[in-house]
């Protein structure tokens, strides 16, 4: 294992010797988790309620790749101002919120608020699949987020960052799981 810059990791990708399961974190290649069921639900659901709530003006991706200065993550949710032409060259290099579901990966997922505070993305969600909570992580510093807290399925979750993003923390997780 050896470190990589962004410039070599896009490099690598465009030869072919990167394949697509992988991520560039603080210049690693790291392979990501495998998706489950559970993993896939949550997503689609957050997805349906922030397409819904995002104003015009953005755009909310999916594991799309964000260029940061020694990462290039590829969230599971990222909503990005703009529109799809603005990054005909080059990926985004901010987001105003991104969205990790953890099911397996928590360690990892959890590793990179650091990555995403030191780029000064304003909020940071890790829905933490099995215990049914939402870690929200804002006030970014180059040091970390300043602020993290959990919210369980009894709770409202209210970005601040894109102030129309509201609804019930209970409405992403399955009923009865």
């Amino acid at each position: 294992m050896h470190r990589m810059s962004v410039a070599e990791y896009h490099r690598a990708g465009e030869t072919g010797v990167l394949t697509d399961d992988v991520e560039l974190l603080r210049g690693i290649v790291v392979t990501k988790m495998a998706k489950s069921p559970l993993h896939e639900f949550i997503i689609l659901k957050l997805i349906k309620w922030l397409l819904s709530q995002v104003p015009e003006g953005f755009e909310v991706r999916r594991e799309s790749p964000l260029t940061l200065r020694d990462s290039e993550p590829e969230p599971d949710i990222s909503i990005v101002r703009g529109k799809p032409e603005d990054w005909l060259a080059s990926h985004p290099s901010t987001a105003h919120l991104v969205i990790e579901v953890s099911v397996t990966s928590a360690a990892m997922d959890e590793g990179k608020a650091e990555i995403y505070a030191e780029a000064g993305i304003p909020e940071y969600w890790l829905v933490r699949a099995e215990e049914r909570v939402v870690d929200v992580y804002r006030e970014p510093t180059r040091e970390g987020y300043r602020s993290k807290v959990t919210l369980s399925v009894r709770d409202t979750l209210r970005s601040s960052a894109i102030e129309s993003i509201v609804f019930s923390v209970a409405e992403i997780f399955p009923a009865n799981h």
